[in-house]
């Protein structure tokens, strides 16, 4: 492979900058550098220079040999001081190396991946790690990163190798020292697949919530408060507010971290029959994002005048607490009365619903685990009318594993021969 660098530190000016050097003249370059010998491994505070001798600075150079390093490749990290002048200077340094060239976004990380440091949900999760901004998304992205996704895909994939090794042994050497009835072991292995995958992809929907984060919509009639709430919840002046009905025009969103949890705040137009025909448009817009919203805080006396359904964990608020005689169950923006009670309830409600997520957080990971289970009842179905259609049953247990392939990599002829030949004294 080439040998690849770039900046592997954020953009601007820092304490620290680090440039990543990762191929096999990664030891080489380091070496031009530093007019140094080249260093395989450990740590060293060394000096910088260009091609021409000149000085650019005095850095800690890491090294590490191939395949103890994040790409599994021969890498050096150069630890800068974090001047964007003494970057560019290195950067460009490095630039003229004939045999080097700048990275590509990602290209690190998918030398990782291609040289078995991590597979694909890992990748994702480290993805996710950076772009986390609340406790939940961090706990997640950790999870995914650290590979519990792919132990489960793997153990998944472990069963169905043994399903269809059984099967296959009944095909291929029916003349040995098989089981003649194989069906009851694998119906047991497909089945307890078939649980543990429909478990995970009924905990997708709520993880990629967490992940994306949630929305809650604030619905009511006009001038009840929503955008003066929506203020109070934002602490600052995120929408306008008027004493004229209908200033609410369009959906304003507020994001904010609510008990760990990435959550963003929809205030929507007030919700009544109107002859404007833009308000109109606010109107239908309000009633959309109301619909695909999480969870809805109503903002009304009853929900029955808003023509919107109230769904399981919706929240009723009366309005405009600071003008009512009797306050419970209300809540002002403008005195920020019921306030604190409102987020403690939506937290509530939010955290609860997270905790029924999977370690599967993308749609793409629901698709594949949706496949899979298609193929395995498919396989079931064969099995249970005992018609002995063997050739078909591990046909759909091959698929199935072909549809995991996606999570955790690929599964060839000799995972299934290996496991006959270990599983049945095949190999004489």
């Amino acid at each position: 492979m080439d040998t690849i660098f770039a900046l592997a530190s954020a953009q601007g000016k820092a304490g620290v900058a680090v440039v990543r050097i990762s191929g096999p003249l990664a030891h080489v370059a380091a070496s031009r550098l530093t007019r140094q010998k080249p260093t395989t491994r450990g740590m060293k505070l060394l000096t910088i220079h260009d091609m021409d001798g000149a000085h650019l600075d005095d850095a800690l150079v890491l090294s590490f040999l191939a395949p103890a390093s994040f790409t599994g490749e021969d890498v050096v990290e150069l630890h800068l001081h974090g001047s964007i002048a003494v970057v560019s200077a290195v950067l460009r340094c490095l630039g003229s190396m004939q045999e080097l060239r700048l990275a590509e976004p990602g290209e690190f990380t998918r030398r990782a991946m291609e040289n078995g440091k991590m597979d694909l949900s890992q990748v994702e999760g480290l993805a996710d790690l950076i772009e986390a901004e609340t406790e939940s998304q961090r706990r997640q992205a950790q999870e995914v990163l650290s590979g519990r996704l792919g132990e489960l895909a793997e153990s998944w994939r472990t069963e169905l190798i043994r399903a269809a090794s059984l099967i296959e042994a009944v095909i291929d050497f029916a003349d040995e020292d098989v089981p003649t009835d194989v069906t009851p072991e694998v119906s047991a292995l497909i089945e307890r697949v078939m649980s543990d995958l429909k478990s995970e992809t009924t905990g997708v929907g709520i993880a990629e919530r967490i992940r994306s984060g949630f929305e809650v919509a604030i619905v009511g009639a006009p001038n009840v408060g929503k955008s003066t709430l929506l203020n109070a919840l934002a602490g600052r002046d995120a929408a306008i507010t008027s004493e004229y009905a209908g200033t609410t025009r369009d959906v304003i969103e507020v994001r904010m971290d609510l008990a760990g949890l990435a959550v963003t705040f929809l205030d929507t137009a007030g919700l009544r029959d109107t002859s404007d025909e833009v308000e109109k448009i606010g109107i239908s817009l309000a009633k959309s994002r109301a619909d695909r919203a999480d969870l809805r805080v109503f903002l009304a006396d009853n929900t029955g005048d808003l023509d919107i359904a109230f769904q399981a964990d919706d929240i009723l608020m009366h309005p405009k607490a600071d003008l009512r005689a009797h306050r419970s169950n209300s809540v002002s923006g403008l005195t920020g009365e019921g306030v604190s009670d409102l987020i403690s309830r939506i937290s509530s409600v939010l955290v609860q619903r997270s905790a029924n997520a999977g370690v599967a957080t993308r749609e793409r990971h629901r698709i594949a685990m949706m496949r899979a289970n298609a193929s395995l009842m498919a396989a079931r179905d064969l099995l249970s009318d005992r018609s002995e259609q063997y050739e078909m049953v591990a046909e759909e247990l091959r698929a199935s594993i072909r549809s995991l392939e996606s999570l955790v990599g690929r599964v060839d002829v000799e995972n299934l021969l290996d496991e006959i030949f270990s599983s049945f004294c095949l190999g004489k």
